[in-house]
């Protein structure tokens, strides 16, 4: 039976208990943006990697669910993500997307967090999109190309505008019903704001962000401009793609993970086809650390496949309990 304690910040006694609505109060764009470049940076010197990952179909709902989890050694951060996709959540009034984090004391083995995933998940993935906008895209990127507008996408907007002086946002979602929410966004944040087709998107953006769930290419290769930098951060799943393999192969292409770019990211389609092979794709953190010198040219189309790796959600969720550990802290005991 749990029974909730108050306790301080010193105190050992019980399971910190962080809530999403503690996440989104601790956890801003800032801190998700350097927690996830940190842990990316050390993923590349071998100082963190992830653990394999878990990914099923239940037969209920049409629900994916799953665990990541990893260790990162230099930040001493060990656990997991649970959670998948609901794709009925949203007629409930629920996101689709549902998640828990669970932090372990590295030392001991013994749970010490339970931080709410939802929040951090959209958080932590337009993290490391706009990540790879600020290794990767051109400095003279004026117009950000939006392809999807789902939960996620707006978490993506608002991240990736601080990385570039954008001047203008065009976008396109297969259902164009929900492109005035991500135009409500762009007004916040002071942009101007076009719905055009996935084709004009290409012919236009400097930097393109691709959010979606689909399981066939939305953009071709013969769309995208010379320069251009694409974030896929939609396939995460074995079948899914977002872009044409065409486009993988035209690009030179960076990931959160190897493993996962293949097997389960954008990456796999071109893999299978024989269009690209595993040396061809960097890890971004090679760029962060300086190891890989990143964009060579203005002309260059650079492709970031975020597959969304487990320390990712670790790195998000120890700064969320990290934060939270303070006088009035919830914790429970079992």
């Amino acid at each position: 039976m749990l029974k909730e304690l108050e306790s301080t910040a010193t105190s050992a006694a019980g399971i910190l208990v962080v809530s999403e609505e503690d996440c989104r109060r601790l956890v801003g764009r800032k801190a998700a943006f350097d927690a996830v470049e940190a842990v990316f940076g050390a993923m590349a010197r071998g100082d963190a990697y992830n653990f394999p990952v878990i990914r099923e179909a239940i037969g209920h709902a049409d629900a994916l669910y799953g665990f990541k989890s990893g260790f990162d050694r230099a930040g001493l951060v060990l656990g997991l993500k649970s959670g998948g996709y609901w794709p009925g959540n949203a007629d409930k009034g629920l996101t689709n997307h549902q998640s828990t984090v669970f932090l372990f004391d590295p030392d001991t083995g013994q749970l010490k967090a339970l931080v709410g995933g939802n929040y951090l998940t959209a958080v932590r993935t337009a993290a490391s999109s706009s990540v790879s906008i600020a290794h990767l895209a051109r400095r003279d990127a004026r117009v950000l190309g939006m392809i999807g507008a789902g939960h996620q996408a707006q978490f993506q907007l608002r991240a990736a505008a601080e990385q570039r002086d954008f001047e203008k946002v065009v976008a396109w979602n297969p259902h164009p019903d929900m492109l005035p929410r991500l135009a409500a966004v762009a007004e916040d944040i002071g942009l101007p704001f076009e719905a055009v087709s996935a084709e004009e998107v290409g012919a236009q953006a400097d930097v393109i962000i691709t959010i979606t769930s689909a399981f066939e290419p939305l953009l071709m290769a013969d769309w995208i401009r010379p320069g251009t930098h694409l974030a896929c951060m939609g396939t995460d799943t074995k079948g899914k793609q977002e872009v044409d393999a065409g486009l993988v192969a035209k690009a030179t292409v960076f990931t959160d993970e190897i493993a996962q770019s293949i097997a389960i990211g954008e990456a796999q389609h071109a893999i299978a086809a024989g269009q690209i092979s595993e040396t061809d794709i960097t890890p971004i953190g090679a760029v962060i650390n300086g190891a890989h010198p990143g964009r060579s040219s203005d002309d260059q189309i650079t492709l970031f496949d975020g597959t969304g790796v487990g320390l990712q959600d670790l790195a998000v969720a120890d700064v969320a309990a990290r934060a939270a550990a303070g006088p009035g802290a919830t914790r429970v005991t079992l």
